[in-house]
């Protein structure tokens, strides 16, 4: 059996055949090029389908599902994406123009609701009911899975969890409010606090780190400048994890899932982020008390979560 998935991203259409066990057998890309008609790039969907298809020697017909996990707010009944600010899309019939151009009838969910699935059935989440997983990412994204299903409201929309406030009149966030989880804890925040931190500290490692140019730091700069013994790195990761914790305790306390999954490029520091960050959630939560404890893991797919959630997501009960 197999399920083609589709990750559509602001930047790479990723279309990947993925088998009973969750394999990804095959995989084709075509660039996104965001801010072009929506026509083109669903032609760029269907051809990328086609070509991980051709790779594998398997035909449309041999396939059971097909999915795509796009940016944005998602009408999952009608397969349109409402909105979609960083694709330039509105009210876009997305499953009906697949149909068009492959005559199979495609399943649309939002992109990190598709990565959160992904994880939840072939990764960090495997085996757990209850699965709640945000994305370190440009910005932090999430997904919210409660007994087995993605839970993302009634109008398609919730989910947002890295637009729930933490900092009264904090750092402004793109969504217009101020002080939201992802103005502190993703990683543009944390480049950000990174570069501040180097201007305060010119004598921080982080400078030789970045050959002495401030632009071409990134998420991992203050880690492995903590790693190397700088004051001013560790200053700026454990203020960076100290943000995370209070958002994760937040929604800790909100779902108490068995797993909570982080994801995103910050999360590929593992155990570095993972035990400070879980020590504090234990600590602070409500149910500090009790003694089943929410495990805080690392996302374990990488970018292959969203191929394969999108893959899967319409299989959902």
């Amino acid at each position: 059996m197999y399920r083609l998935g589709i990750d559509l991203g602001g930047t790479n259409i990723v279309a990947g055949l993925v088998d009973e066990n969750y394999n990804i057998v095959a995989k084709a890309s075509r660039k996104t090029l965001s801010g072009r008609p929506a026509a083109e790039i669903a032609d760029d969907m269907a051809a990328a389908a086609r070509e991980a298809l051709k790779i594998a020697k398997v035909k449309f017909d041999d396939v059971d599902g097909f999915g795509i996990g796009t940016p944005g707010s998602v009408d999952a009944k009608t397969g349109t994406v409402i909105y979609a600010n960083n694709l330039g899309f509105y009210n876009v019939p997305l499953s009906d123009m697949m149909f068009e151009r492959t005559g199979k009838k495609w399943f649309v969910a939002n992109d990190a609701d598709s990565a959160a699935y992904g994880e939840f059935i072939a990764g960090a989440g495997k085996g757990t009911n209850d699965f709640v997983m945000i994305t370190l990412g440009t910005g932090v994204g999430g997904g919210v899975i409660l007994d087995g299903k993605i839970r993302s409201g009634f109008n398609g929309t919730g989910g947002e969890l890295g637009h729930t406030v933490i900092q009264m009149n904090g750092e402004a966030c793109t969504c217009g409010r101020d002080g939201c989880f992802e103005a502190y804890a993703s990683a543009t925040a944390l480049i950000r606090q990174t570069k501040q931190a180097m201007v305060r500290y010119p004598d921080s490692l982080m400078w030789k780190l970045c050959d002495g140019d401030i632009n071409r730091v990134n998420g991992l700069t203050s880690f492995n400048a903590m790693r190397e013994g700088d004051t001013a790195g560790k200053m700026v990761v454990d203020n960076y994890i100290g943000y995370l914790a209070v958002g994760v305790t937040n929604l800790v306390n909100i779902f108490q899932p068995e797993v909570f999954c982080l994801g995103g490029g910050i999360s590929k520091e593992g155990e570095t982020i993972v035990n400070p960050l879980e020590k504090i959630v234990a600590s602070d939560n409500y149910a500090r008390f009790i003694k089943k404890k929410v495990k805080i893991k690392a996302a374990t797919l990488g970018n292959d979560a969203g191929i394969i959630g999108a893959a899967y997501i319409g299989t959902q009960k």
